[in-house]
């Protein structure tokens, strides 16, 4: 019932543990039986001891003689054992929650590392499986809902099979009736389980359903809060999201409910079994059947059969929560990923990395081609333009430079070798980027430089920051390098923010470095100093620059023009400007634009 043998197999650390609990839960409770029985054992001495009062006084008097010296050490044993068993019982109390926890602990590490690598697998690609909200969602507490499935359901699962059956041996030899009664009622609470998890199912799927497109909407208008209040239409959006948070309080009104109800039905079976079997034993002690410590005896473990699947019952429901994430979790690492038939590639043969791109062409849906029959040279060393209009095409190339998407037709190649046979470690060990979206995480200016190299020297550092032209504003700074830079880098400029990601990208010092419009939307100083970053660095590496303004790429070796996915034309600034074509075009366009601006 409810037992996911997919999941399990990926939990392997978790199994010992489980293990683990089951089995200091059975000691437990076999502390507990041994504990009954002695006080059981104790009271049916005393009653027999009263007994003989009925029969001779004077026989009862010589018996209680001979009674009281083996009884007090009977006693004296017993409450020795009762005391051992009791240290026991706790010890196997502690070992429970520890047990617990690491069963619980190895799964969540588990799941996100397979998680967290997926998404590296897929890249860029994940928004087309799940939204990034949703990822959050299931990664985080789809997770630590599944805690209980691993630490608390499983174990009890297996333990409400052992309990019940242990029980019943030990039971059977007292009254066997009284036993047997018990151990028919406790299947009716699984199968109680049971059916309530055909409508908990359900109903659990659309809550995490309705949990996601909640989450989706509000991060997405807290993200775009700025431009909803500039256009005013915050109202409405704020009107919506009401809509889906009541739909959201709803769902999740039915799952209480369900679990409210379905708490009552289990609570139902547990007392009326138990006091069902009670009644058989009393109806056996007063036909003389058995004695009233055997009778107690069964009245203070009748509970114990039914105890352990009520309490499954109460983990069920958190479970079946987990159960839904899980769902979702293998929804993403079933996601196809791209086939790749890697080759082992030594350090050596990727050095003095050259990049080409022959006869490439690309689809994102496979229909429409948004790059058609492109080759491209970019040999080690020296500085590489790409550029074009809008939508031409140029940040696609920079993606399938990086295998973020296998190209639809042709090859590209690193070294001469097809980019297909080799792992991403390879790829990113050769190539870094900087974009108009490359992302400053939230912490001080140095723990995002050392994201680039964790084991940067500080002269590496500072040398890193002079380049990239950051060194005298971080020096400006009270706190230095310890500044935090706030979550996306919001407590920096934006020019600073570029410059502080080319910074980490001069760190982790790879042979080439693709620059995709990283200029844009920055001030035109912190532009100015970017490209007299990028020229510098050019000197001694390999730099591919994809850039709108044709003015900061008139000094490149070479200069690729893209319109509509086609290269038009290449050469040096002065070859294309002699040709006055597609790139002399563009210039004059643009010298038109800035004067334009000037005079305005």
């Amino acid at each position: 019932m409810m037992i996911n043998k997919r999941l399990i197999s990926l939990c392997k650390d978790s199994k010992k543990y489980i293990g683990l609990t089951v089995l200091v839960s059975w000691i437990s409770i076999l502390c507990n039986i041994i504990t009954v029985l002695l006080i059981g054992q104790f009271i049916n001495k005393i009653y027999l001891g009263e007994r003989l009062i009925l029969n001779d006084n004077a026989s009862f008097i010589k018996a209680m003689m001979q009674f009281k010296v083996t009884e007090n050490i009977s006693l004296f044993a017993a409450m020795l054992i009762i005391i051992v068993l009791l240290i026991a019982r706790f010890l196997s109390n502690i070992l429970y929650g520890k047990f617990s926890y690491l069963a619980s602990a190895e799964a969540r590490v588990t799941l996100r590392e397979l998680i967290y690598k997926k998404l590296l697998r897929l890249g860029t690609g994940y928004t087309n499986v799940e939204s990034t909200s949703s990822i959050v969602q299931v990664t985080v507490e789809g997770v630590e809902a599944l805690e209980v499935y691993f630490g608390k359901y499983l174990p009890q699962f297996f333990y409400s099979m052992i309990a019940p059956i242990t029980l019943f041996a030990v039971l059977s030899f007292i009254s066997f009736k009284a036993a047997l009664v018990f151990i028919l009622c406790v299947p009716l609470i699984p199968l109680s389980i049971v059916a309530i998890m055909k409508i908990a199912k359900r109903i659990l799927k659309d809550y995490w359903k309705t949990y996601s497109n909640l989450g989706d909407v509000f991060l997405e208008n807290l993200q775009g809060l700025t431009t909803l209040k500039v256009f005013n239409r915050d109202e409405e959006k704020h009107e919506k999201m009401n809509v889906q948070a009541e739909s959201f309080r709803k769902i999740t009104m039915k799952v209480l409910s369900m679990q409210l109800n379905s708490i009552n039905i289990m609570d139902l079976i547990a007392f009326g079994g138990a006091a069902l079997g009670t009644i058989v034993a009393l109806i056996q002690f007063k036909n003389g059947e058995i004695l009233i410590g055997s009778l107690l005896v069964i009245i203070l473990l009748s509970s114990e059969f039914f105890i352990p699947l009520r309490l499954l019952g109460s983990f069920f429901h958190i479970a079946m929560n987990g159960m839904a994430a899980s769902d979702r979790i293998f929804a993403l690492l079933d996601t196809e990923e791209r086939e790749k038939e890697v080759i082992k590639v030594n350090d050596e043969d990727l050095c003095n990395t050259s990049i080409s791109l022959n006869d490439v062409s690309f689809s994102y849906d496979g229909e429409r081609e948004v790059l058609h029959n492109i080759n491209m040279e970019i040999k080690s060393g020296g500085l590489v333009a790409v550029v074009g209009e809008s939508g031409s095409g140029k940040s696609t190339v920079a993606s399938l430079i990086l295998n973020n998407y296998k190209v639809t037709k042709g090859e590209i190649k690193l070294n001469n070798i097809n980019i297909e046979k080799l792992s991403l470690e390879n790829i990113y060990g050769k190539i870094s980027l900087v974009s108009t979206n490359s992302y400053i995480f939230n912490g001080t200016i140095l723990e995002n430089l050392l994201m680039g190299n964790l084991n940067a020297s500080k002269d590496e550092i500072e040398e890193a920051l002079k380049t990239a032209r950051l060194y005298d504003f971080i020096n400006s700074l009270d706190s230095g390098l310890d500044t935090n830079v706030g979550e996306g880098g919001s407590l920096l400029s934006g020019g600073q923010k570029q410059r502080l990601a080319l910074a980490r990208a001069i760190l982790s010092n790879r042979e080439v470095i693709i620059f995709d419009e990283a200029t844009s939307n920055i001030d035109v100083e912190s532009e100015e100093d970017i490209w007299k970053a990028i020229y510098e660095i050019a000197t001694n590496k390999t730099v591919l620059v994809i850039s709108h303004r044709l003015a900061n790429v008139v000094d490149a070796n070479n200069i690729y023009v893209m319109k509509k996915g086609h290269i038009v034309e290449n050469g040096n600034h002065q070859e294309l400007i002699n040709k006055k074509g597609e790139y002399y075009n563009m210039v004059n366009k643009q010298n038109e634009l800035e004067m334009i601006r000037e005079v305005c």
